[in-house]
């Protein structure tokens, strides 16, 4: 079981931790279904970059990055290093603790 603290750029959004989180799905189901708002124009199939996050802790329990997804990040608002795409942020089997950071969302209006 996994642990992911969500953090906001927004402001005035206090960060949010689940507890008890279970493998192979990704950080986009896990938001939604924890009534976080999260963006995701394409549905979370990988064709588009609004589920856009910054992966501060947890690289290695999720999936690898594919040069798809890398694609994409490239188009994002402010991508960074640690940029990942939630709907392939997909939990491997095993357990640990996550922190992302999810960019300010209000800048993503006009796509």
């Amino acid at each position: 079981m996994y642990t992911i603290t969500f953090k906001f750029e927004q402001k005035g959004l206090e960060p949010i931790t689940l507890n008890n989180i279970e493998p192979d799905q990704s950080i986009l189901e896990v938001a939604l279904k924890n009534d976080i708002d999260l963006h995701h124009n394409c549905g979370g199939v990988c064709a588009c970059s609004t589920c856009h996050l910054y992966l501060e802790q947890g690289e290695d329990l999720v999936e690898e990055l594919s040069d798809k997804e890398e694609d994409f990040i490239d188009r994002a608002i402010n991508p960074r290093l640690n940029s990942r795409l939630s709907c392939q942020c997909v939990l491997l089997e095993g357990d640990g603790n996550l922190v992302v950071t999810l960019p300010d969302q209000t800048q993503f209006l006009g796509e």
